[in-house]
């Protein structure tokens, strides 16, 4: 061994990755505003995935390299590496993204290193980052001071956020803003001398649009603002609503949907930002929203353990139908799943371990138009025994025992998805009221068609695999069955040949494994006749193959089917 370890030299080589891996991350995202410019719509996707697979792709690049400059004695002596973390403290503290620097050094580490070798000596497993940075800037903002003149004060909004397409009619766009900041905001507020509205300096992107982000302030109170604008091919671009419910701009950041690509100088100052117009937001959230979802499985992770080590919480099986592939568990005051697979699979299941991975997998790289839930993939997380009710430690370890392992007082879980928890739709519809049951049906019918909008068809369509949101928005959670939808072959179910056809016990026509018969549908998914009728009255269309072939038609033909965000007014929709 030479005689001083290369600490130094390791932690430079780390953190050279790190600068190579943000640039690529820097290049993809800037290049978002020409994009939507040029109504790229099929890139925007493809770039979107892109930047997501680059973090891995380089951390095993960075891997490589380590072992390639180092023998094996030298690199893996754990019991040097805190010397490494602490010579990466000195070279990230200058640092603008110092809290994602911290993250890519746990990743290359637990790239090297088993996982039973994690611990704070070694690792970042609390960050070193001061709360506030004392000498970091305030995020870039523009502030706008209306003083009673709210036209002008939008006009120049959108002449600073101008683009190289033109706005298709400012005049029209500017008279709707002003007539919804009357709608949404008390009467006084659009009159108020000292009222501000202070935006992002960067726009941020994702599918086919293009926000603004800020908030309105008077002196006393605020407003989170979102101004969602739209490329409309051949006529310009248009300024389409103005957000100031907190709920709503909420939903625009949730964990149902992708990430937005936004230049960002300093990432701690920006979701400061966000944290202040999204107080109810989670961190961890915020940091995932914006593309920097290592981090947010980091912030995660933090108030996991905070959350176990501050409460006498225990992890129990979490309500709701026992899955056929998967076993799932959660903490009552976390407001998050854990989903393990199984060990075998029930019968009517066609799939095997690594399909269910890859398919977990594929929903991080696809568009989720807000109706599946984000999932974070982890390894060799360990939990104290005594956290674990016995019933549910008992229940993991007979349907995994390849996956739960106890090693005295710790549960060793090799392997996990975490997900945001919520309320079953199959549960929700039996507490629910006629009129929530006629709107979840609603929601459920419309999250299936967004779903396919986003060449997405979830396979396995039953309540029990969708979920209720806190907004009350229904989302998909279950991806075991999902498949592109241009790859599936939807039929209608041929004429019996005789009489006796239809009494027989197995159909009379050929089954293919990605066959599907849309008509089959109703008794599939609604036991219940009166369930059953209503969903026929709201979304009768999706029991017709032909429905589903001309998506897939439109798919084909290269073209990205508008799902937005947000709730739109009638006068919006052409």
């Amino acid at each position: 061994m030479p005689q001083q370890w290369p600490a130094s030299a390791i932690a430079t080589l780390i953190l050279d990755g790190f600068d190579d891996y943000r640039e690529q991350f820097r290049q993809i995202t800037n290049g978002a505003r020409e994009r939507f410019e040029q109504a790229q719509w099929q890139e925007i996707q493809q770039a979107a995935a892109a930047r997501i697979a680059l973090y891995e792709a380089f951390v095993s690049e960075v891997s490589k390299r380590l072992r390639k400059a180092y023998p094996a004695e030298v690199l893996l002596d754990v019991a040097q590496w805190p010397l490494v973390k602490s010579a990466c403290i000195s070279l990230i503290d200058v640092r603008c993204d110092d809290e994602l620097a911290e993250t890519w050094y746990n990743s290359i580490f637990c790239g090297l290193f088993s996982h039973d070798q994690i611990n704070d000596g070694c690792m970042f497993i609390h960050t070193t980052r001061p709360a506030l940075r004392a000498n970091a800037p305030a995020p870039l903002t523009r502030i706008y001071r209306p003083q009673g003149n709210l036209e002008q004060a939008l006009r120049q909004i959108f002449e600073d956020y101008r683009f190289e397409v033109a706005y298709e009619n400012v005049e029209r766009d500017l008279a709707r803003l002003i007539k919804q900041m009357h709608e949404n905001l008390p009467d006084w507020v659009c009159k108020d001398p000292e009222l501000r509205i202070e935006l992002f300096s960067s726009r941020l992107y994702r599918n086919k649009g293009a926000y603004l982000v800020g908030r309105i302030n008077t002196r006393d109170e605020q407003w989170p603002l979102v101004i969602p604008l739209l490329h409309r091919e051949g006529r310009g671009i248009q300024i389409d609503t103005l957000i100031t419910d907190e709920a709503e701009v909420s939903i625009i950041f949730s964990f149902t949907r992708s990430y937005f690509m936004v230049r960002v100088g300093y990432p701690a100052e920006f979701v400061g930002f966000l944290r202040r117009i999204l107080p109810g937001k989670h961190i961890a959230e915020l940091y995932t929203s914006i593309g920097f979802y290592k981090h947010g499985k980091s912030e995660f992770y933090r108030a996991l353990i905070n959350h176990l080590a501050s409460t006498d919480d225990k992890f129990i099986m979490a309500p709701g139908v026992r899955g056929m592939v998967m076993s799932v568990f959660t903490l009552t005051g976390f407001n998050t799943v854990f989903k393990i697979i199984k060990d075998r699979f029930a019968p009517s299941k066609n799939v095997d371990r690594n399909t269910v991975i890859e398919k977990y997998r594929l929903v991080k790289r696809v568009d989720r138009v807000g109706r599946m839930a984000d999932t974070q993939e982890f390894a060799d997380f360990r939990f104290p025994r005594a956290k674990f009710e016995a019933d549910c430690l008992a229940e993991l370890l007979e349907v995994a025992p390849s996956t739960v392992v106890v090693d005295g007082d710790t549960v060793l879980i090799r392997h996990c998805w975490t997900e945001r928890r919520m309320t079953p739709l199959n549960m929700y519809v039996e507490n629910a009221s006629e009129a929530q049951v006629r709107e979840a049906l609603d929601d459920y019918g419309l999250a299936i068609k967004q779903l396919a909008a986003a060449n997405i068809f979830p396979g396995d369509m039953l309540l029990k695999n969708f979920g209720v949101t806190r907004h009350g928005r229904v989302v998909f959670y279950d991806y075991d069955e999902i498949c592109f939808l241009t790859e599936a072959n939807f039929r209608h179910i041929p004429p019996p040949r005789y009489p006796e056809d239809e009494m027989a016990s197995e159909p009379w026509y050929s089954v293919a494994p990605l066959d599907v018969f849309p008509e089959e549908f109703p008794p599939f998914l609604f036991a219940d006749i009166k369930l059953r009728r209503l969903f026929n009255q709201l979304h009768g269309e999706l029991y017709d193959a032909d429905y589903w072939k001309s998506l897939q038609d439109t798919i084909r033909a290269g073209k990205v089917i508008d799902v937005f965000p947000y709730r739109r007014k009638a006068e919006q929709i052409e």
